[in-house]
Formats: structure tokens, C-alpha cells, sequence
């Protein structure tokens, strides 16, 4: 069943999560920044040592392997020395090629040039790495094998160094986000703040742009104190009209109100003159109530008093019953008859007399059944009822349903219902009857009933 309801705003939503914070940003964006960074330092300073190092190794590995078979041709007899440490040479001659398969099948296979050599030493279970320059000829085949372990050694310290200064550079980027968020938003949390007291409070402000540089903050302070300014010129301009409407308006009520007393009171009066008479004192009772409950509503004033809900909504039907014209139509009063809600008749009386009177006008046959519950009241009629999107947008100012046909109205009557309903934290809503009609109920809160 699709239905609408419209009550109280509901608190302010507690402040946002850490994470959606401008501060929280701030340090966020320091430690990626710095985090980032660092990494990309890191990574290039070992791209750079690496790739240094291979050209430098294998730039020495071939000049001393060139150095190493010249000597060898030089003196075939004696085994050539190595002036650099960490070499290893070897020279094969061609009769020992076949045993070399058997010896080192992994030098057997390599062609001219510079290898790297990575395993473990089957004895002992060490990792070892090795660089190995490969000369062949017809007649010899030179090997230099440069030991590789104490740069293995050397580059796993680097990586373990530029591990922590990543690190200790993202600790540091924290703690200066933190310090620089600090400094930036401690402006903005003192506007916030100053704001925040002023809520709900006088109503002339302090000026803020003078407690704050000229900065971005000033710049801001000075355009809230603006807008501040016309917000109050403007509120005012609403006061003095709504008490210059009120007081205008009760004048000739008030005159009105005499003269029907005055005239009803008069003996021998005809019935239809006394009927219209009454109709006349209805009605402005009725402008009555609804002036007082909208100039509340343009001051978000709660008014003071008690109202039995019962009584008001009899006086409500037994003004809309002298308007009947002959309609057929009949309209109960049923259930809980000392239900008392913490509210002035009039405000009651608008927002009850609204949802009756759309009951009566939209009802051309049938009945009207307001029924008094504990907490609650529920006006339900016979009427032709709601369309989903009349459901929808019911308490929109200036919505007039799909039933209204040509029927008088500026489609306002429910959006002050929804207004009042907002000021005396009560809930309203309309729905479609299971059968026939339409079921509005007004609940009251524990605190107000």
C-alpha cells in the first residue's frame, strides 16, 4: 500500500566519518605524497645501481678476459694470472672440450659472451651467483667467472636500507600532514565553532571577518558576515509583516466576531438568518485559528495550551455538517473521547480541519468516520480514493490530486498539515483505504499527547 508520511526533521547527522574529514585528507594526501615519493626514489636508485653495476662488472669481465687469453697465446706453457680478485680463469683446450660436457655442462653450452650463473652449492647448501665471460675459439675456449656473492651480499643490504628509509620518510610525511592540517584547518575549526555558537542564538551576530586574517578564511568570514546580514534583514522584514499582517487582520475579525454575537443575541431571530449568522461566526473562528497557527509557523514558535482532540473534532464536523447542502453524506465522531494533546486548539484545529475538509470535499456519497485512538486520529471516507503518485506528492505545496477536478483550492492546505506536524513533532500521513476511500491518520508523540 503506497502512503505518504511527513513528520518532525530528524536530528542533525552526527559529523562525518574520519575518513571523509578535510583534516584526514590532508595528512592523507602528505603520506601518499611522501610515501609515493620515497618509493619511486628507492626504486630508482636500485634500477641505477643495478643496471651501473652490470655495465661496469661485465665492461671489466671482458677487458680481463681479452687480457687473459692474450697472455695465455703468449705463453701457452703457464697458466696466466689474474691481476683482479674474485676472478676465477680457466682455459680448455680442444682435446678437454668433451670432458668439459661432463665437468660443467652449463659452460659447455654457452656461447661468446657475458652469462650470470645463479644455484647452490650442493655440499653445503649456499646460495652462490656468478658472472661468467665466454670466449671460443677453435683450439681454446677461455672462461672468467667473477664471484657474485658479496654483491648479492651488498644489494640485499641496499634493498633492506631503502625499505626502512621508505618507512621512516612515510613516518615523517605523517607527522608533517599532521602539522600542516593542523595549521591550514585550525582557522576553518574556529569559523566552524563560532558558527556553530551562534546557533540558535542572538540575533545580531558578531562580525566574523574580523577575527581572521585576509586569507582564503577572511575572505570566507566576510561572506558569511554578508550573507548573514541579509539573512537577518530579511527575517526581520518577515517579523514586522507577519505582526502588521496579524494585527491588521484581527481588527476586522474581531469586529466581525462582535457584530454576529451582537446580532445572534438579538430574540426572534428567522432560522436561516441565524443559520447564516452561525456560518458566519464557523468561519471566523476558523480565520481566526489559522492566522494564529501560521504567524507560529512564521516564527517556528510552538504555541502553549492543551486541546481535546474529541471536542475540537466534533466543533470541526459540526461546522462542515451546516455546509452538507443537502449532500448525502454522514459524518461520525467515534472512540477515545478524553484523548489531550500537548498543543493550542488552533494548531489542532488547522491540521485536523484540513484532513477533514478533504474528506468532505472529496467524499460525494457515503460517510466521514473520524476515530479517536489512543495517540492517534484517523479520518477515513468513501471517496474515489488515491493514485500512487497522488500518494507521492500529496504534501507538496501547490499539488492538487487527480480527484480535485474543478473544486476551489490552491493545493496549500496540506503542506501547512505537514508544517504544523514539523513544529509539534507529530506524524501525518494519507493512504489508500483497502476497499473504498482514503485513510489519513495524525499521530501524536508520547510527549505531546
Amino acid at each position: 500500500m503506497s502512503q505518504t508520511s511527513h513528520q518532525a526533521p530528524l536530528a542533525p547527522r552526527r559529523r562525518g566519518r574520519y575518513r571523509r574529514r578535510l583534516r584526514s585528507r590532508i595528512i592523507l594526501s602528505f603520506v601518499l605524497f611522501g610515501f609515493c615519493l620515497t618509493a619511486l626514489f628507492a626504486f630508482a636508485t636500485n634500477w641505477a645501481r643495478m643496471r651501473v653495476e652490470n655495465q661496469l662488472v661485465e665492461d671489466v669481465m671482458n677487458r680481463n678476459i681479452d687480457e687473459y687469453a692474450r697472455r695465455y697465446y703468449h705463453n701457452p706453457e703457464v697458466s696466466p694470472d689474474l691481476p683482479v680478485q674474485q676472478m676465477l680463469g680457466r682455459v680448455v683446450k680442444a682435446d678437454r672440450f668433451e670432458a668439459l660436457r661432463e665437468e660443467e655442462p652449463d659452460w659447455y653450452e654457452l656461447p661468446d659472451g657475458i652469462h650470470t650463473i645463479n644455484g647452490r652449492d650442493s655440499a653445503t647448501g649456499e646460495a652462490f651467483s656468478y658472472k661468467l665471460a665466454v670466449r671460443k675459439t677453435g683450439q681454446e675456449w677461455f672462461f672468467l667467472a667473477y664471484d657474485m656473492t658479496q654483491t648479492i651480499r651488498g644489494e640485499s643490504q641496499l634493498n633492506r636500507t631503502l625499505v626502512l628509509s621508505v618507512l621512516v620518510f612515510s613516518l615523517l610525511s605523517l607527522l608533517l600532514g599532521w602539522w600542516s592540517a593542523s595549521k591550514v584547518m585550525k582557522p576553518v575549526t574556529d569559523l566552524a565553532q563560532r558558527l556553530r555558537a551562534y546557533r540558535g542564538g542572538v540575533s545580531q551576530p558578531e562580525p566574523l571577518a574580523p577575527r581572521f586574517s585576509d586569507d582564503e578564511v577572511g575572505q570566507l568570514a566576510q561572506a558569511l558576515d554578508d550573507y548573514s546580514a541579509r539573512l537577518t534583514e530579511v527575517v526581520q522584514r518577515d517579523r514586522e509583516f507577519n505582526a502588521d499582517v496579524s494585527h491588521e487582520l484581527r481588527t476586522p475579525l474581531a469586529v466581525i466576531r462582535g457584530a454576529t454575537e451582537l446580532l445572534l443575541a438579538k430574540e426572534g431571530l428567522d432560522d436561516k438568518v441565524r443559520q447564516r449568522l452561525q456560518r458566519i461566526a464557523r468561519a471566523e473562528a476558523q480565520c481566526s485559528d489559522l492566522i494564529g497557527s501560521l504567524l507560529l509557523l512564521s516564527r517556528n514558535e510552538r504555541g502553549q495550551g492543551r486541546a481535546n482532540v474529541a471536542k475540537v473534532a466534533e466543533q470541526l464536523l459540526d461546522a462542515h455538517r451546516a455546509q452538507l447542502g443537502g449532500k448525502p453524506l454522514q459524518l461520525r465522531l467515534e472512540g477515545d473521547t478524553e484523548l489531550v494533546v500537548d498543543a493550542p486548539e488552533a494548531a489542532l484545529s488547522v491540521a485536523l480541519g484540513n484532513l477533514i475538509g478533504n474528506a468532505v470535499k472529496y467524499t460525494p456519497s457515503g460517510e466521514v468516520v473520524v476515530r479517536i485512538d489512543p495517540g492517534q486520529v484517523t479520518v477515513r471516507d468513501t471517496g474515489p480514493g488515491l493514485s500512487s503518485e497522488d500518494a507521492a506528492r500529496l504534501f507538496q505545496r501547490g499539488y492538487r490530486g487527480t480527484h480535485s477536478g474543478k473544486s476551489l483550492g490552491g493545493g496549500i492546505g496540506l503542506s501547512i498539515v505537514s508544517r504544523l506536524c514539523a513544529l509539534y513533532g507529530w506524524q501525518v500521513e494519507v493512504a489508500p483505504a483497502e476497499k473504498l476511500g482514503a485513510v489519513a491518520t495524525l499521530r501524536f508523540t508520547a510527549a505531546s499527547a
